[in-house]
């Protein structure tokens, strides 16, 4: 693995190449993203892909990359542009894109506004919320995990979110009557340190669940988009915006073994299936639907 620092005007944009450039094997390089999730979130997955060219890369102002334009926020456009530029640094033509949460709705900014970076995007569970019925609701809902972040740290707003994704099915009254989910009965810590930047807790990355794809623009570009979500994940959140934005493209989701994070192995947390998972990618990008 060879590890690359591409420096940009806002931002020193750090991604790692496994495997040779230009490809040895007749296919594009497949490129890793995810966001808030680094390139280590994609160690087990780039594994299990010895035959291929993966790249990762850590967007900006996460992980190691750094960045200088002032800001604080994540939006699918800025990472979008990043993405495109690595795309362009590699030299190597089009990418084949595997993308998991917000890192799905970059790739789907992607595909919108730089349509020949990507021959086939996966695009695994997008937390588009504002697709949603119940837009309103799962607004008022992620809302009420960054109150509770602001108000008692990082342990029990890590809570709120587990609560609000786990959720089945819409956000009712039954939702908002519970009782503030308890950090230590899952392993959070229940003491405060002090930081409200979190990226998934705070609110600057309400644009990346906010955004509203181009459809449009999707559905014209060449890339075949295939949208993607866990057998396990049902109809939790980050399920029914998969749902909702596979029919708007006219399609039906694609199902995959395990939950939201389940290319990972158990250095997350709860551990996903990445052998099966890694199995059911490269079916999917063979083209089986």
């Amino acid at each position: 693995m060879k590890t690359h620092t591409l420096e940009t005007a806002g931002a020193d944009l750090v991604h790692d190449v496994r495997g040779p450039l230009p490809t040895t094997d007749g296919r594009p390089p497949l490129f890793m993203i995810g966001q808030p999730m680094d390139a280590t979130g994609f160690a087990a997955l780039a594994a299990r892909f010895p035959e291929r060219t993966v790249v990762t890369y850590d967007p900006r102002g996460l992980g190691r990359s750094t960045r200088r334009d002032g800001r604080v926020d994540h939006t699918p456009q800025t990472q979008a542009a990043d993405v495109h530029a690595v795309v362009e640094a590699l030299g190597a033509g089009p990418v084949e894109m595997f993308a998991s949460s917000g890192g799905a709705v970059t790739a789907l900014a992607v595909v919108e506004r730089y349509p020949e970076d990507v021959t086939t995007l996966v695009a695994h569970e997008p937390p588009l919320i504002t697709l949603t019925p119940d837009r309103s609701a799962a607004e008022r809902a992620r809302a009420g995990v960054r109150e509770t972040y602001e108000k008692r740290g990082w342990g029990a707003g890590m809570a709120a979110f587990v609560a609000m994704t786990s959720w089945r099915g819409e956000f009712t009254d039954a939702y908002f009557a519970q009782a503030e989910a308890d950090p230590a009965a899952i392993g959070m810590p229940v003491e405060d340190d002090g930081s409200r930047d979190d990226p998934l807790l705070s609110d600057r990355s309400w644009a990346v669940s906010g955004y509203r794809p181009d459809i449009d623009a999707i559905a014209a570009a060449p890339t075949r988009v295939v949208i993607a979500v866990g057998e396990e994940t049902g109809d939790a959140l980050t399920g029914r915006t998969s749902v909702a934005i596979a029919e708007l493209l006219g399609q039906r989701v694609t199902v995959f073994p395990s939950h939201h994070g389940g290319f990972c192995d158990g250095e997350f947390g709860y551990p996903g299936k990445p052998d099966e998972f890694a199995h059911r990618l490269r079916q999917v990008l063979d083209g089986a639907s």
